[in-house]
């Protein structure tokens, strides 16, 4: 049997940061990695990250969910940031660049046509990766 979508096994790791108010501060979206060649069974990546812009607030969030990664047995924690981005709280968790990614004319292929304009073509995009 296939293992399920990266969709189907998403994880949102919500984690309160513990104030008075006990607000909700970031939230991280971390699943299966959506490129087939790194779904090995032993990396995550995180797909996306929010946060009311309390300070630190998203270095905290990556910083949690690599110790839950590592709590789960997962070797790698990845994610992809486009060129403009400027990685301060990847570097503040600790997170390291490891590539850059040269920019896509698009997602369109001739075995998967694609409709352009996801507002995703012809950036740069980095990995970085948990420490």
């Amino acid at each position: 049997m296939a293992p399920p979508s990266p969709a189907a096994r998403r994880s949102d790791l919500r984690r309160r940061r513990r104030e008075e108010t006990g607000t909700l501060r970031a939230v991280a979206i971390v699943g299966r990695p959506v490129a087939r060649h790194l779904d090995d069974g032993t990396i995550l990546e995180v797909t996306r990250t929010a946060s009311d812009g309390a300070r630190n607030a998203n270095s905290v969030r990556y910083g949690a969910s690599w110790r839950a990664a590592k709590a789960h047995g997962y070797q790698r924690l990845i994610t992809f940031a486009q060129a403009g981005v400027s990685g301060a709280s990847l570097r503040g968790a600790g997170w390291g660049l490891i590539a850059g990614r040269p920019p896509r004319a698009g997602w369109h292929t001739p075995s998967r046509p694609r409709a352009a304009g996801h507002g995703t073509d012809h950036i740069a995009r980095f990995v970085w990766q948990a420490p």
